[in-house]
C-alpha cells in the first residue's frame, strides 16, 4: 500500500496530513501541531472520509492536552474539534474514546499523560489499518472472478487510517482474483472519486474506468457492473446509512437493476443512539463548491445554489454492511444489536 495520508512524526510529535484538496495535481503535506491544526484539517477537508476525521481527533486531543493548563481546558478544546464537522460519527467516538482514555490515565505524572496520549493516537492508528485489512477480509469473500465494481466518492487509504473500507474490498478482490474492473464515480461536486479513488488506482495499477456521476444507470444498464460497494459516515441503529451525497441515487439504481450494493464500515461508524437516518445531521457546504471547479466558475456569480455533502441511504436498499467482524444482512436493527452486544 503506497498511499498513507496520515504519518505521525514520534520524535517531533507532529501530525503530517496529505493535503486531499489539491490532488491529484500535486502531493503536499499539512502539519498539523495543534489542537486548532487538527481541527481546521478537518473542517476544511485537507482530512476528509470518516476513519481519517477521527485519527486525527485524537491526535487533535493529544495536542489539547499539550496546550491546556487544566483538565476543563482540555475538554473544551476537545469539544471544539469535535464541532468541526458534523456527519461523520467517527469524529464524536474519537473523542469521547481519547477523553476515556485519559480519565484513565488522569492520576499519572503530566509528561506520562502526554506520552500515554500520543502513543494512544499511533495505537488507533495502527487498529484502524488493522480494522480496514479485516474488512477487506470479509468484503472479498463476496468478490467474483472478472467482476466489475463500482464506488462511490473515496473509501480507500485516503480516506482511513490505511488501506480503506470499500476500496479495502476492492484491493483485496484485485490481490485475490488479479482481474477485476473498479468503476469510479467522479462524485460531484467535491469530485473525491475523479481526484482521489481514481488516484489510489492508478498508484497502485488495479485497472478502473472513471465516469461521471449521471453515467452509472448507462452502464448498470449494459450489464457492465455487477456490484457497488460504498462507505460511509454514520449508519443508523436500522441500518440506514449517510454517505456522500449521490450514493442514495447509486442505491436506487442498483435496486432496480438487481445488482447488489454493499456499504464498507467499521463498527466506529456506527451510531446505535439513533434509530434512523432521519436523525442523522446533515452538513450543508459552501456553495462555491458547486459554483466552481478548480478555482474557475462554471455557472454565474448570482446562480442559486444548495450543497448539501451527503445524503442517507434506506436500509431496505443495502444488500448487507461489511464490518470488521463480518457482514451484517438485514433485519438490520437485530443484528447490528447482536453485534454490539445490545439488548
Amino acid at each position: 500500500m503506497k498511499v498513507k495520508a496520515i504519518q505521525p512524526d514520534n520524535n517531533s510529535k507532529t501530525l503530517k496530513l496529505i493535503d486531499q484538496r489539491i490532488l491529484p495535481v500535486k502531493l503536499e503535506f499539512f502539519l498539523c501541531k495543534s489542537s486548532q491544526d487538527c481541527s481546521d484539517s478537518i473542517r476544511t477537508m485537507i482530512v476528509r472520509g470518516a476513519p481519517a476525521i477521527g485519527i486525527t481527533a485524537i491526535f487533535g486531543a493529544y495536542f489539547a492536552w499539550i496546550e491546556s493548563n487544566c483538565e476543563k481546558e482540555f475538554f473544551d478544546k476537545c469539544q471544539n474539534i469535535k464541532k468541526a464537522r458534523p456527519t461523520a460519527v467517527n469524529l464524536m467516538w474519537a473523542i469521547d474514546k481519547a477523553i476515556d482514555y485519559y480519565k484513565k490515565i488522569k492520576n499519572n505524572s503530566i509528561n506520562d499523560i502526554s506520552q500515554k496520549l500520543w502513543d494512544y493516537a499511533v495505537d488507533m492508528l495502527k487498529e484502524d489499518i488493522s480494522i480496514n485489512e479485516n474488512i477487506g477480509k470479509h468484503g472479498v469473500e463476496i468478490t467474483k472472478s472478472g467482476m466489475s465494481i463500482l464506488t462511490h466518492c473515496n473509501a480507500g487509504a485516503l480516506a482511513t487510517g490505511g488501506y480503506g473500507t470499500a476500496l479495502g474490498v476492492i484491493r483485496s478482490a484485485w490481490k485475490k482474483h488479479k482481474n477485476i474492473k473498479v468503476f469510479v464515480d467522479e462524485t460531484r461536486p467535491y469530485l473525491q472519486g475523479s481526484r482521489l479513488t481514481a488516484w489510489e488506482m492508478h498508484e497502485e495499477k488495479i485497472p478502473y474506468t472513471m465516469i461521471c456521476d449521471n453515467m452509472a444507470a448507462f452502464f448498470m444498464g449494459r450489464n457492465e457492473i455487477d456490484m457497488v460497494v460504498t462507505g460511509a459516515d454514520r449508519i443508523a441503529l436500522n441500518g440506514d446509512s449517510a454517505n456522500k451525497i449521490g450514493t442514495y441515487g447509486v442505491a436506487i439504481l442498483a435496486a432496480f437493476h438487481k445488482i447488489p450494493f454493499y456499504i464498507a464500515a467499521p463498527k466506529s461508524t456506527f451510531d446505535t443512539s439513533i434509530h434512523t437516518g432521519k436523525e442523522i445531521p446533515i452538513e450543508f457546504r459552501e456553495p462555491e463548491e458547486v459554483r466552481s471547479i478548480g478555482g474557475k466558475n462554471i455557472t454565474f456569480e448570482e446562480c442559486n445554489i444548495l450543497n448539501p455533502s451527503f445524503d442517507v441511504t434506506p436500509a431496505e436498499l443495502i444488500t448487507g454492511i461489511i464490518t470488521e467482524e463480518g457482514i451484517i444482512k438485514a433485519p438490520y436493527t437485530e443484528n447490528i444489536k447482536k453485534l454490539f452486544k445490545m439488548r
